[in-house]
């Protein structure tokens, strides 16, 4: 069953487009956390998009390899892999250190990341262009805005 071509579901310019995509937009969203000098910086959002994409694209050929003579693979586990495995990741970048809870948005960046590599890997490129900017957006104008909240937590005010 696997005799089949895999570049007969993908043109090697569809996949470049769905790899490349999801690299380039995993680069732009670790920007943000390398210019604040987290550990999670361009390299890592760029490999887990990539490697979310990669993993979708795989999915989805094999898909297309294996369905049929009452065979039903499903490339929603794939997905399904995917988000349990950054859960894993992510949680591992968060900590608290006296009492502050750290690292909360690079975890969510890389949920993010995983989940634009699994959408550019299934080729939904208007969900990439809507997710992508909204990210941006929440990552660096929201961010200018954070200059104009109060600093101090309400709790520490009642001490």
């Amino acid at each position: 069953m696997l005799d089949t071509d895999p570049l007969a579901l993908f043109t090697v310019g569809d996949l470049l487009l769905r790899l490349g995509m999801a690299s380039g937009i995993g680069l732009l969203l670790g920007l943000d956390r390398e210019m604040r000098g987290h550990e999670a910086g361009i390299r890592t959002h760029a490999l887990v998009a990539l490697s979310s994409a990669m993993i979708m694209v795989s999915s989805l050929i094999l898909y297309d390899q294996l369905r049929g003579d009452g065979a039903a693979p499903d490339p929603l586990r794939a997905i399904q892999g995917l988000s349990q495995a950054i859960g894993f990741i992510a949680a591992g970048l968060i900590f608290v250190r006296r009492g502050e809870v750290r690292n909360m948005t690079t975890a969510a960046n890389i949920w993010i990341a995983c989940a634009i590599g699994i959408a550019c890997g299934a080729g939904q490129y208007a969900v990439v262009a809507i997710g992508a900017g909204l990210a941006l957006i929440l990552l660096t104008l929201i961010k200018l805005f954070e200059r104009y909240l109060p600093s101090e937590k309400i709790d520490e005010q009642m001490d």
